[in-house]
C-alpha cells in the first residue's frame, strides 16, 4: 500500500470495510495514473480495509481498479509500483454490476465521495452494498509533501517564464484570444500542459473576474489582465498578473498599488497568529502546532481594500492547489480551514470597477516552518508597456 493510500485508514477504521474512490483526480493522487477522463466516468478505484482477495487473483491486495479495455494496457503498466493493486477489467460480460455483486460477497459498508456520485449511481450501488457518504476525500491533499512541492514548483516556474514570454507579445491590434493562444502555445512547447483557459482581459473587460478571451483588440491607454496556470507532472501552478499597455493614469496606479499592498498584507500575516515577519522564527512553533485561521488572513486583505473606498472583494482571497487548481483550503469569509505547515495555495485580492477595469494579483506560496514562501516569482511592481 502506498503512503498515500494509508492516509486513508484513519476513514476505514470508522467501521468501513472498503472505500469507493471515484473522483479522478483522487485516482490520480492514490495510484499516479491520469489517463481517464475528467468528464467521463472510466474508472472508480476500490480501497479496503484489510488485504484479502476478494476477486480474482491476487491474495492480499488492497485497492482495485476498475476500468475497461481501453486503460487495462495502461494500468497494468503502472501495477509494479502499486503492489497491493489489483485491475479489474470491465466489459460487455464482466459488467460493472457483476464486479460489484463480486465484491459485495465480502464488502458491507462502503464508503462513497458524496460530492462526486451521482444519484443514479448512488442507487445502482445501494444494491449491493450499505453506503456511507464521505464529504470530501480532496481533505487527504491538503498538506502536500517534499515532491508535491517540487512539482508544483516547476510548474510555478514554466509559469513565470510564460509570463515573461506574453508580454512581449503585447502590441496594438492583438486580440485577447490571440495572446491566450500564445501562452498556451509557449506552455505546451515547454513540455507542460494548461491547467485551465487562460484568462487574458483587455480594458473594461478586467473587472469581470473570470472573463473569456474574446477578439477584442488592444487599444493604447488599457489594463491587460492574465490569469493562467500550468500543469507538471498531474500538479497546478495559477497566477494573475495586471500590467497596463500605456501610460498608467492615477486612479489606476492607486488600484493596483491598493491590491498589492493588500496581498503584501496577507502574506505577512502568514507569517504568525499576529506579528510580522521579523517575528516570524519565535512564532514557527506556533504556526505550526495551532495553524492559522484562513478567515483571519481573508479578512487583512479585504479589510484594507474597503478602508481604502473600494468594493469588498467578489471571491475567496485564495484557494489551495495541487492535483486540481482549486482545492482546499479556502481562503474566504465562511472558511472553516486552517493553514498549516506544507500546505499550497494562492493568494489573490482583486478590485474590480465595472465600466473602467480591474485588477488582480495572485501567487502562490508554501507556507513551511519559517512561515510563507512564494513558488511564483513573477515581477509585481506596475508594469507600463
Amino acid at each position: 500500500m502506498t503512503n498515500k493510500t494509508l492516509k486513508l485508514k484513519h476513514i476505514l477504521k470508522e467501521g468501513l470495510d472498503a472505500i469507493l474512490i471515484s473522483s479522478v483526480s483522487n485516482i490520480v493522487y492514490l495510484t499516479g495514473y491520469c489517463g481517464f477522463s475528467y468528464f467521463e466516468r472510466e474508472a472508480f478505484l476500490v480501497i479496503t480495509a484489510q488485504p484479502q482477495g476478494l476477486t480474482y487473483k491476487t491474495p492480499g491486495v488492497l485497492g482495485y481498479i476498475l476500468t475497461d479495455g481501453r486503460y487495462s494496457e495502461a494500468v497494468t503498466d503502472i501495477l509494479p509500483s502499486l503492489p497491493k493493486y489489483e485491475l479489474i477489467e470491465t466489459s460487455s460480460k464482466n459488467t460493472i454490476e457483476k464486479v460489484f455483486e463480486n465484491l459485495a460477497k465480502k464488502i458491507k459498508k462502503l464508503g462513497i465521495e458524496e460530492n462526486d456520485i451521482s444519484l443514479s449511481e448512488s442507487k445502482k450501488f445501494k444494491k449491493y452494498f450499505k453506503l456511507i457518504s464521505i464529504k470530501d476525500l480532496r481533505d487527504l491533499r491538503v498538506v502536500k509533501d517534499e515532491n508535491e512541492i517540487k512539482k508544483i514548483k516547476k510548474a510555478c516556474k514554466i509559469g513565470d517564464e510564460a509570463f515573461d514570454f506574453i508580454l512581449k507579445k503585447l502590441k496594438l491590434g492583438i486580440t485577447e484570444k490571440q495572446i491566450a493562444f500564445e501562452l498556451e502555445f509557449f506552455i505546451k512547447r515547454n513540455g507542460a500542459n494548461i491547467s485551465f483557459p487562460p484568462i487574458v482581459a483587455f480594458g473594461t473587460n478586467s473587472s469581470i473576474p473570470h472573463h473569456q478571451p474574446t477578439n477584442n483588440e488592444l487599444i493604447t491607454h488599457n489594463p491587460v489582465l492574465f490569469d493562467f496556470g500550468v500543469k507538471v507532472d498531474n500538479y497546478c501552478s495559477d497566477m494573475t498578473r495586471t500590467v497596463f499597455f500605456g501610460k498608467a493614469d492615477n486612479k489606476f496606479k492607486k488600484i493596483y498599488n491598493t491590491v498589492l499592498t493588500a496581498q503584501q498584507k496577507a502574506i505577512e500575516k502568514l507569517f504568525h497568529l499576529g506579528g510580522g515577519p521579523e517575528q516570524s522564527r519565535r512564532n514557527s512553533s506556533e504556526v505550526n502546532s495551532r495553524g492559522i485561521k484562513a478567515t483571519d488572513v481573508d479578512a487583512v486583505a479585504r479589510k484594507y481594500i474597503i478602508d481604502q473606498g473600494f468594493p469588498a472583494i467578489p471571491h475567496s482571497l485564495g484557494h489551495g492547489i495541487g492535483i486540481e487548481v482549486h482545492e482546499p483550503p479556502r481562503l474566504s469569509p465562511k472558511s472553516k480551514d486552517i493553514l498549516k505547515e506544507g500546505m499550497v495555495f494562492s493568494i489573490e485580492p482583486g478590485i474590480y470597477i465595472p465600466g473602467f477595469g480591474g485588477v488582480r494579483i495572485e501567487d502562490i506560496i508554501v507556507l513551511e516552518e519559517n512561515g510563507p514562501r512564494l513558488l511564483t516569482h513573477s515581477p509585481k511592481h506596475l508594469i507600463e508597456i
